[in-house]
């Protein structure tokens, strides 16, 4: 009899766990690679369940993103991790009790994905671990570098994206200096 139960529960798993990759590939593969952010749960605070861990020789950075307040944001940023886009990128910029940067290709911090993205400036407030879209003049020309605030900078509220909010790895980031590498960004979807 015990040997049914434990096979029972164990076969209930085993689907559990099939069907839970199945409905996140579909909300990362539905329309043509482009990542439906509107179906991803959210907490009482905005962020999403869904999380992404950035590797670096320091240690590892995991964040969550803003899908309701940043939506096109969170998305084009979902798509260009799961395309490995950021992996062995180059952190451009570290500005000790300021910021540390990454998101170019060329390293010298004016290179980007070539996709600009319209400005979701929104009422979140840029604390220590908000991360955000870098930009130019232009209030939509963010591309794909973006920044981690390494202390409370109230003076960028409402002046760009704020799209994630590091939950892990707060210690990682003053550990940062400029010519370090991302060694990966993975996605960790929860729904």
């Amino acid at each position: 009899m015990k040997i049914i139960t434990l096979f029972s529960l164990y076969s209930l798993l085993l689907f559990a766990s099939c069907e839970f990759k199945k409905n996140s590939s579909a909300l990362l593969s539905s329309m043509n690679g482009k990542i439906e952010v509107d179906k991803l749960q959210t907490d009482i605070g905005g962020l999403s369940t869904t999380s992404a861990t950035i590797k670096t020789v320091h240690g590892d950075i995991v964040f969550r993103f803003y899908t309701k307040a940043a939506p096109h944001t969170s998305a084009r940023i979902m798509q260009l991790i799961q395309n490995k886009f950021y992996d062995g990128l180059v952190f451009h910029r570290a500005i000790p009790n300021f910021i540390i940067q990454t998101g170019d290709p060329t390293g010298a911090g004016n290179g980007g994905s070539g996709t600009k993205l319209k400005a979701e400036f929104n009422e979140l407030q840029h604390i220590k671990g908000t991360i955000a879209m870098a930009r130019g003049m232009d209030k939509d020309s963010a591309d794909s570098q973006f920044y981690i605030c390494l202390t409370t900078l109230s003076h960028l509220d409402g002046k760009n994206t704020v799209f994630g909010q590091v939950v892990d790895g707060l210690d990682v980031l003053p550990k940062l200096s400029k010519g370090d590498r991302v060694i990966s960004i993975t996605l960790n979807i929860k729904n």
